[in-house]
């Protein structure tokens, strides 16, 4: 089932509701404006890559990819009823959230007819207590996800706009020495593996190259500027 979230977000992009979930070259797309396809994907963008790629043959793409900064958890006890309890999610996302998704993605982006837009949003979540007989091993089961507010947004149309993500400390001229993703997850304040994802994603898109080892660890370097 469509979730709020998705229309809501269908109707920022597109407000004709007419030019909602068109048909395009045997793809259900979600919104068509005068210049591109429009997807929305709150799920993985590696669900969409062979999709996405045959799109772009004949089409300009803008795929959205919204990340939940901040989410409201909202318990109900039964479908459409009162709310029972609210909390806020320990969960927080932010823009480096996008390299999870990203390294399932690199063999279509970045593509000259391809814009990937990240927005950063504040989200409702309603939850309802699954059923017993349902195999749902987190106990619930949501019910429905709203679009409170966006926050931000970060357009990626190139490897450069990847580059400028990165903390100075990362990249040249500041720095010019190979790092490894220690070093990376140390100037970003992200965790190793998500580090090792960021890396990944660069040196797929030909951003950074391996150029040894330090101990176990892989060195990149990145090119120099200019």
């Amino acid at each position: 089932m469509e979730h709020s979230i998705h229309r809501q977000l269908k109707s920022l992009y597109v407000t004709d509701t007419e030019r909602h979930e068109v048909t395009v070259d045997g793809f259900r797309i979600d919104a068509v404006d005068e210049e591109r396809l429009i997807e929305i994907q709150y799920g993985s963008l590696g669900a969409i890559r062979d999709k996405i790629r045959r799109l772009l043959r004949s089409h300009d793409v803008l795929v959205v990819k919204p990340l939940a900064e901040r989410k409201q958890l909202l318990k109900r006890d039964v479908p459409e009823g009162p709310v029972v309890s609210t909390r806020k999610s320990p969960k927080k996302q932010t823009l480096w959230n996008l390299f999870d998704d990203l390294v399932h993605f690199v063999g279509v982006f970045p593509h000259p007819r391809l814009e990937l837009e990240v927005l950063m949003t504040l989200q409702d979540e309603y939850r309802l207590p699954a059923e017993k007989k349902r195999r749902v091993s987190r106990g619930y089961i949501v019910e429905d996800r709203l679009l409170s507010e966006v926050t931000g947004r970060a357009m990626l149309r190139t490897v450069d706009d990847l580059l400028a993500m990165l903390p100075d400390a990362i990249r040249p001229p500041e720095r010019t020495e190979p790092f490894g993703t220690a070093d990376l997850a140390a100037a970003a304040g992200i965790s190793r593996p998500l580090a090792r994802k960021v890396a990944y994603c660069l040196r797929r898109c030909g951003l950074a190259q391996v150029v040894g080892k330090e101990g176990n660890a892989i060195l990149y370097q990145l090119p120099a500027c200019g």
